[in-house]
């Protein structure tokens, strides 16, 4: 689930997700990145560019598990978020190393290969399904340009189990997914298709493309986290299909009732992925063979 799934990028959503968000990006993709970082570069800081970047809590999961000197540009709409984000960066990599902050106001869809020059690699959390389809080929082809990884983690795939089940799921499933892909004065958002959408893009850049679940597991001790996600999926849903409204309160109120009775269990999919570009004298990538296969 995206910040904007509730409405909103404030803090406190940000910060209520954040550990959430720690336990399901994929641990399995630090290797190979560790492997594209260990690549010759020139000497300085590991600069990371951190796209959207809201309270940091990328910054503060991914840095003190990378090594050595770091330096990360942090990008964002909200000056309130850029500040909060730099001030939680931690203070040193996971070797000792240094880290710094540099907080940067700006439009990603506007984003291009010279905003990138000089980074090492590239994140973002819960971030793709907000793009179109031409803005993830924008932001594939600028990583190629740059010759930097971009790690990409958090983005809905639209596969949500809830337990127990309830009549209404599907419908609330079907209508908040089309909520996701809505059209926008830019285009049509990706929603649930991001994922695929954008790892078909980076490969069309040539990049290799690891993708790896992570999903979100919510149990009793995450009431409040489930809460605010079900009020911020019902809106949605209700915004893109009124007639559900009623049905959908009755739901909404079921659904909290048993979530603060610690009976709801829900399991949200998420996918990571990591582009790592080609780069001159390299071999064809072989199959990832954790890659989910095209439909």
């Amino acid at each position: 689930m995206s910040a904007h799934e509730n409405g909103a990028f404030a803090p406190d959503w940000l910060a209520l997700r954040e550990g959430a968000d720690a336990a399901a990006r994929s641990t399995e993709l630090l290797e190979p990145l560790k492997t594209a970082l260990r690549m010759p570069a020139a000497d300085g800081p590991l600069v990371v560019v951190d796209l959207g970047c809201g309270t940091g809590a990328m910054g503060r999961w991914l840095a003190p598990r990378l090594a050595g000197p770091q330096h990360w540009v942090l990008y964002d709409r909200d000056p309130g978020l850029l500040a909060h984000a730099r001030e939680g960066l931690p203070e040193h990599s996971a070797d000792g190393g240094p880290t710094t902050a540099e907080p940067r106001i700006g439009d990603l869809a506007q984003l291009s290969a010279a905003d990138l020059a000089g980074a090492s690699l590239v994140t973002a959390s819960a971030l793709l399904d907000l793009l179109t389809a031409e803005q993830a080929a924008d932001l594939a082809r600028a990583c190629a340009e740059a010759g930097c990884p971009a790690l990409l983690t958090l983005s809905v795939e639209g596969r949500v189990e809830l337990e127990p089940a309830h009549p209404l799921d599907r419908a609330v499933a079907t209508a908040f997914d089309a909520h996701q892909r809505r059209g926008t004065a830019g285009g049509r958002l990706l929603g649930p298709d991001a994922p695929a959408v954008t790892a078909a893009a980076f490969e069309r850049s040539g990049a290799r493309v690891h993708d790896r679940p992570s999903p979100w597991r919510l149990g009793a001790d995450d009431a409040a986290l489930t809460a605010e996600w079900l009020r911020g999926r019902v809106s949605a849903a209700v915004e893109q299909r009124p007639d559900l409204a009623d049905a959908a309160s009755a739901y909404l109120d079921q659904r909290l009732e048993q979530c603060a009775a610690g009976r709801l269990h829900a399991r949200i999919g998420h996918r990571d992925l990591l582009a790592v570009p080609a780069r001159p004298g390299d071999p064809p990538p072989a199959p990832d063979p954790q890659q989910p296969a095209a439909p």
